[in-house]
């Protein structure tokens, strides 16, 4: 059978580390050209892919410009460019993968399902968790009905310290205006799963949340705007010197720079916006939050987002009328726990091949592949018109926050939908 073919828009951390990395070690997909304004960027992952030099594009722009070279198209670029690529990708006549957020906007989001409709093509948003052996194991379990009727789900995403520091307070993903509120550029992945898991929609949502700790008021006495120049930097954990001048070059250290040697790193630390102190940034996404939800036939939700945890982590909980199950996420650990009976422990099988999010990464471009070699397939998990939903609740959480209310969902819907 002919391993089908994608082009490839984005070639910065997804879509290098992610998208390039399962071409290269799977031999199931071929990306054909590739568009990246980075030149380094850019040239570094095509070869790698061995992708002939005239396929080598600086603006997605240029690349859809040729036409229709392939079976699909793969949208890694940053979130602000999400809606227009995908859409003319479409009335090329592309089937897509685009990167979450579908949009920064709402009313982006809603384009892109619109568009998928208007131009009959599939599109499957990067969802990673719905993909993921650990919570397909937790969602086959529910629907049996061994916990009983569910009542209820905990759920909570344990950000990490030093990965709120590097994202969301230094980096690309710090500003609201800039990309969108962190319940939608984190924790949209956490709303989905939730819907999922439920199988059900929101019906009320309340939510709280604010920008606690990374603050100009809490810059420590002797502190300086760059970590390289601060006489407190050794005591601190946010220390970009402790972050990113280490013996690794994954991520995050391949971020802040194409130049990985000491000296480019330190140079890009005296320069360039990781280099700064985290309380002298000019972020304002909340550094923690929650969220209360209530499904349909009453169950009740509750989702923490917290930066200030020691491990980068998701944990859940899902109580039933018969039972409940404990989830902890980076351990790959499932416990079945039934009212009256001893704790039954499960470990969820996934491939141990260094792909990201518990094996979510692989088995979401496995589908992907399995959509592009059938035009028939239509069995799309996360297909724009579903994932709209995680958006909604994302965008009605924020709405929720900013105004202290409690959000009737139904007719949240109803504005945009």
């Amino acid at each position: 059978m002919r391993k089908p073919t994608a082009i490839l828009m984005g070639a910065g951390s997804r879509g290098s580390d992610t998208y390039g990395a399962y071409a290269l070690r799977s031999a199931k997909l071929d990306i054909v050209a590739l568009a990246e304004p980075d030149e380094v960027k850019r040239n570094r992952l095509a070869e790698q892919l061995k992708i002939d030099e005239k396929m080598r594009f600086k603006d997605w722009k240029e690349l859809l410009a040729v036409g229709k070279i392939a079976d699909g198209a793969i949208i890694a670029t940053m979130d602000d460019l999400h809606v227009e690529p995908s859409i003319e990708a479409m009335k090329l006549g592309y089937d897509v993968l685009l990167e979450k957020p579908m949009d920064r906007t709402l009313e982006g989001a809603v384009k892109i399902v619109h568009a998928s409709e208007k131009y009959d093509k599939r599109v499957m948003v990067a969802h990673v968790l719905r993909y993921t052996p650990f919570f397909r194991k937790i969602r086959e379990i529910i629907q049996s009905g061994v916990i009983g009727d569910l009542i209820g789900i905990e759920h909570k995403e344990n950000v990490g310290y030093w990965h709120m520091a590097h994202s969301f307070v230094r980096g690309n993903w710090r500003k609201t205006d800039e990309t969108a509120p962190m319940i939608l550029t984190k924790s949209c992945h956490d709303m989905d799963i939730l819907y999922w898991l439920v199988g059900k929609k929101c019906s009320y949502l309340s939510s709280f949340g604010t920008l606690t700790h990374f603050r100009k008021e809490n810059m420590p006495s002797g502190a300086a705007e760059r970590c390289l120049d601060c006489k407190v930097e050794k005591d601190c954990p946010y220390s970009a010197l402790k972050i990113y001048l280490n013996d690794k070059t994954g991520w995050p250290q391949n971020v802040i720079s194409t130049d990985l040697s000491r000296e480019g790193r330190l140079k890009a630390l005296r320069e360039g916006p990781y280099g700064r102190c985290v309380y002298a940034c000019d972020n304002d996404v909340v550094d923690h939050q929650v969220v209360s939800m209530m499904f349909e036939d009453g169950i009740t939700v509750n989702f923490t987002m917290q930066a200030f945890t020691s491990e980068i982590d998701r944990r859940i909980r899902v109580f039933g009328t018969r039972g409940e199950i404990q989830g902890h996420f980076g351990k790959n650990e499932i416990k079945v726990v039934l009212f009256g009976r001893e704790i039954e422990n499960i470990k969820s099988e996934y491939v141990n091949d260094n792909f990201g999010h518990g094996g979510g990464d692989y088995y979401l471009l496995d589908d992907f592949v399995q959509m592009l070699s059938d035009p028939n397939y239509r069995d799309v998990s996360t297909s724009a018109a579903d994932s709209l939903e995680s958006h909604l609740m994302a965008w009605a959480a924020e709405d929720s926050r900013l105004n202290n209310k409690t959000v009737d969902m139904n007719a949240y819907r109803k504005n945009f939908l």
